[in-house]
């Protein structure tokens, strides 16, 4: 195998193979990169037996071949070479090493043999549908900060994408939970995606996939199986498993009869829950909204480190409401707002309270309150 291409677009490629390789490996092939190179093309892939990744790139291909090398590694040498030069890959099978040559610099990396490589079986897909990258953006971005840590509830430590009916029709929707906040975004259904099953996405595959979706006009070709998700532009193949649980019954902690009605600047309020929450213990991190005619004080009172308080101009008319949350769970939510304004709508102080973005239904949240 020779191959020879610019340093910037094979460090791009092997960027986007080594995130997904895990840095403690039992299996020593796991923390390799596959690279091929055949017809003017490199592919690199990578998988951690969970997801797989393919890049694939131009390239000028003198010898086609393949080979596997440390993907960490890899990386590293790429990332510390000069802008704009030109990176040379001779796989030498005589010795088992991978030749790396970029002007005066050379490196010889070990190599493991490719028939080694495992590749994810390829899985018959239940539906195929294109999405552009904009709405997938959206619909994994704002579910994500709402994804459980909590290994023992597995089914909670990814997204769930499934197909929903809402006010309007039929959506694609992605809904994520720690049992603390709960995040609900829905999407225009893309033509194709009728018979997709439900799956829940990983936390690390939607960490992956938000590499693919930085240009709005493009269109991301998913399909989705029982068992995986893939998701692929021209370029970037990305294969997963999906969380093999059921999802639980989220709709049954969305409140519907919460009338009580504040509307706040989200920026103005992510601000303030900031500055008062400086003074709070790390671990209860509680703030109280005392709500009253138009008007909303925020406080923080920790007996070990001092108080805080601020007040803000809102747009209330119910009656008064004093109610506790987490800061951190406030701000991640606010954070979530991408218009001026963020509407709450509470019940009682024990209630869990719900949160839009002005008169849009089409991204809901839930925020379970504190005793404070």
């Amino acid at each position: 195998m020779k191959i020879s291409i610019e340093r910037a677009v094979l460090l791009k490629a092997v960027g986007q193979a080594q995130s997904v390789v895990e840095r403690r490996n039992t299996i020593p092939i796991l923390a390799n990169v596959l690279i091929e190179g055949d017809e003017g093309q490199i592919s690199l892939r990578a998988t951690d037996l969970d997801i797989e990744v393919l890049d694939r790139a131009p390239a000028m291909v003198e010898q086609s071949g393949a080979t596997t090398v440390s993907a960490v590694l890899l990386h590293e040498i790429v990332r510390k070479l000069p802008d704009g030069a030109l990176v040379e890959l001779v796989n030498d099978a005589r010795t088992g090493r991978l030749q790396v040559t970029a002007g005066r610099s050379s490196f010889s990396l070990a190599t493991l043999p490719k028939e080694d490589f495992p590749v994810m079986a390829s899985s018959e897909y239940t539906a195929n549908f294109s999405a552009s990258a904009g709405d997938l953006r959206r619909l994994f971005d704002k579910a994500k900060f709402a994804i459980s840590t909590e290994e023992t509830r597995y089914y909670l430590n990814g997204v769930y994408m499934h197909i929903a009916e809402a006010e309007n029709g039929r959506v694609l929707r992605c809904v994520a939970t720690d049992g603390h906040r709960l995040a609900r975004i829905d999407a225009p259904l893309p033509e194709g995606a009728e018979e997709m099953p439900g799956v829940i996405v990983p936390r690390k595959t939607v960490g992956e996939l938000r590499k693919l979706l930085d240009d709005d006009e493009m269109q991301i070709a998913v399909s989705v199986s029982e068992t995986k998700v893939r998701f692929a532009t021209p370029d970037i193949t990305l294969t997963s498993k999906v969380i093999d649980g059921t999802f639980p019954d989220y709709t049954r902690v969305i409140p519907t009869q919460n009338t009580r009605k504040l509307e706040v600047d989200a920026t103005e309020f992510a601000r303030a829950v900031d500055r008062v929450a400086t003074v709070s213990s790390e671990r209860s991190r509680a703030v109280k909204l005392a709500l009253d005619e138009d008007k909303l004080v925020l406080s923080v009172n920790a007996p070990d480190a001092g108080a805080a308080e601020e007040e803000l101009i809102v747009s209330y008319g119910d009656e008064r409401l004093e109610i506790g949350f987490n800061a951190k769970y406030l701000l991640e939510i606010a954070s979530q707002v991408d218009r001026e304004n963020a509407v709450f709508l509470f019940n009682s102080s024990g209630d869990p309270t719900l949160m839009r973005e002005g008169d849009d239904t089409s991204a809901v949240y839930v925020v379970m309150p504190m005793r404070v």
